[in-house]
């Protein structure tokens, strides 16, 4: 991760997750990111209306001069870079790994716009919509409306090693020639 603010929107969500792929929606304080707000988004986990935005940071609005509640995450794409997107969205939200994407966008006046998106997953619960969260920072100052988002690359960010611990074994002689093995805790 390259922009500040998503380097502190990730330490904080890895921090609430703890032990876990990642943390419930509830343990994310928005007080605790109070400066960061902004920038901070949750989707919708539903690729038939595009991910919609639940909720949408007044600097992520203001990038391209609407509200963006209820309105696809997708569609701020151009149209090459609307699939990949989605199924970036769908891998962040199914398999629980969070993603760092570099977007660039054209202003008003034409000019290419550089930006650093992060998406991370909520875990899941019975009963409740899937959603995820993330954080659109851009590089420098912008001034006027973003349109034609645009994949310029993305990495999935991996799970730390998970701790095993050693199985004791246990020999049982169930028949004769026949042994089991039954693994315990």
């Amino acid at each position: 991760m390259k922009h500040p603010s998503n380097r502190e929107f990730f330490a904080y969500w890895d921090g609430k997750r703890g032990g876990e792929r990642a943390p419930d929606r509830s343990d994310i304080e928005p007080g605790a990111v109070r400066e960061l707000l902004g920038d901070i988004f949750v989707l919708s986990y539903n690729g038939d209306a595009g991910y919609p935005f639940r909720v949408a940071g007044t600097r992520v609005c203001a990038l391209v001069g609407r509200d963006l509640k209820d309105k696809s995450f997708s569609a701020l794409f151009a149209a090459e870079s609307r699939q990949e997107i989605e199924e970036i969205v769908a891998v962040v939200a199914d398999e629980l790994l969070g993603a760092v994407a570099g977007i660039t966008a054209t202003s008003q006046d034409g000019t290419p716009a550089h930006l650093e998106l992060l998406l991370l997953p909520f875990s899941t619960r019975a009963h409740t919509p899937i959603s995820l969260t993330g954080l659109l920072a851009p590089f420098g100052d912008m001034q006027g409306v973003l349109s034609e988002f645009k994949l310029t690359s993305w990495r999935y960010l991996a799970h730390p090693p998970q701790r095993f611990v050693p199985r004791v074994l246990k020999k049982l002689a169930i028949a004769r020639g026949l042994m089991v093995y039954e693994g315990l805790r």
